[in-house]
């Protein structure tokens, strides 16, 4: 295992990531005051419909404009959101939302009267039921627990009243709550699935802080405030932001550029920019760009995986030597996790040496787990365990 920045493909399991923000200060204020945030996402959006947010760039945009029944603070603990409370019966197969009487849908065409409606316990039954449409959601197997037999008159969600939202599940899952947090389960109007139908996708209509004006696909994304957003910071109402600006460079040296130049706020991941040109060998800023610069670092996290067959009905698993445990181990003793990250990564990241859960997750315990680290002597130990005494005879 080792860990590393994101999209690194090396010949390793599990990672925490750093994921890394370049800004120039403050959001800029265009000619009438407003306070815009622009950033360049070089890997391009290919929707924003919360069914189908499988990947970071989806994600993060679908983030701003939808919600869900709960969500993760930034320790990832789940907090309340559209659902200002829930309870959860004694055998654990029970869910029971009562939502907010506050939250309204973004005003939109696809409404009487182009006005959004409050959201109610019937959106969220239609929502998650549309998660089962393999033509518009690659959530179905996170769905694999909810309880559809005879038991629950074949509905896994229900809804008793248009405050509450009850889900059955078919066993007990600790985690349930933390799968409610991915944007698929975020709540959609039915009225903008019909009117809209397969261009939902470039049609979002949310109850998020930021509401829909413009996209020109691999051009630009534009997110103006939501006005009528219902959650506050205590007293003020957010977000703080008039809009968000997203434009699509693929060319990292060019978008680094408009960085420079002030067209941007953000560029995020190292794999943005040319870390070495802006981070020295610890992984903080050139000099050079102290003074332009604010570096932001924070535990990222993303698991890649190097999988190895070991099902030996396959066929071409019958004759691998990779069918040996020992042999599997000793690769993983053999290379410095330690070295890769300082060395390739600029110390942007953390060796995975504790196991497969990375740091950053509250089970993550180092001292607790010995994960693999460089051993060379193991590895010949391991290699004649394996039948490749140095590694003869090994095709």
């Amino acid at each position: 295992m080792i860990s590393s920045l994101k999209s690194i493909r090396l010949v390793a399991i599990c990672l925490l990531t750093v994921a890394l923000t370049v800004t120039c200060g403050d959001p800029k204020q265009d000619e009438d005051n407003r306070t815009v945030f622009n950033y360049n996402e070089m890997a391009g959006i290919s929707g924003l419909d919360p069914a189908s947010a499988n990947n970071t760039e989806d994600i993060w945009g679908v983030n701003q404009v939808y919600n869900g029944l709960v969500q993760l603070n930034d320790s990832l603990h789940v907090r309340p959101c559209i659902a200002k409370k829930w309870w959860i019966s004694d055998d654990g197969l029970t869910y029971t939302f009562i939502l907010r009487d506050d939250v309204y849908f973004h005003d939109n065409q696809c409404f009487e009267g182009g006005k959004g409606r409050k959201v109610t316990a019937k959106d969220f039954v239609i929502s998650f039921n549309r998660l089962y449409d393999a033509r518009v959601s690659s959530a179905v197997s996170l769905l694999s627990n909810i309880d559809r037999t005879e038991k629950t008159g074949y509905k896994g969600f229900t809804s008793t009243n248009d405050s509450t939202f009850v889900v059955y599940l078919k066993e007990p899952l600790s985690a349930f709550l933390s799968v409610l947090t991915m944007k698929y389960f975020s709540v959609i109007p039915y009225e903008a699935a019909d009117f809209y139908g397969q261009d939902f996708r470039r049609n979002p209509v949310g109850t998020g802080p930021f509401k829909f004006k413009l996209w020109e696909e691999g051009t630009k994304l534009v997110l103006l405030k939501n006005e009528k957003y219902f959650e506050y910071d205590g007293k003020n109402r957010l977000p703080y932001l008039d809009a968000v600006t997203i434009s699509f460079v693929k060319d990292r040296e060019t978008a680094f550029m408009e960085l420079l130049n002030g067209k941007y706020d953000m560029l995020s991941g190292a794999d943005a920019f040319n870390i070495n040109e802006v981070l020295d060998k610890n992984g903080d800023l050139q000099p050079e760009y102290n003074t332009k610069f604010i570096l932001q670092k924070q535990n990222y996290l993303k698991t890649d995986y190097l999988g190895i067959l070991v099902d030996e009905n396959i066929d071409i698993v019958k004759k691998s030597p990779l069918k040996i445990k020992a042999l599997r181990k000793a690769i993983n003793y053999g290379f410095d996790r330690v070295k890769m990250v300082k060395f390739f990564r600029k110390n942007i990241g953390y060796p995975a040496t504790a196991g497969f859960i990375p740091n950053g997750m509250p089970s993550f315990n180092e001292k607790i787990v010995k994960g693999y680290n460089y051993n060379p002597d193991k590895v010949r130990q391991l290699l004649i365990e394996a039948g490749f005494p140095d590694g003869k005879r090994f095709t």
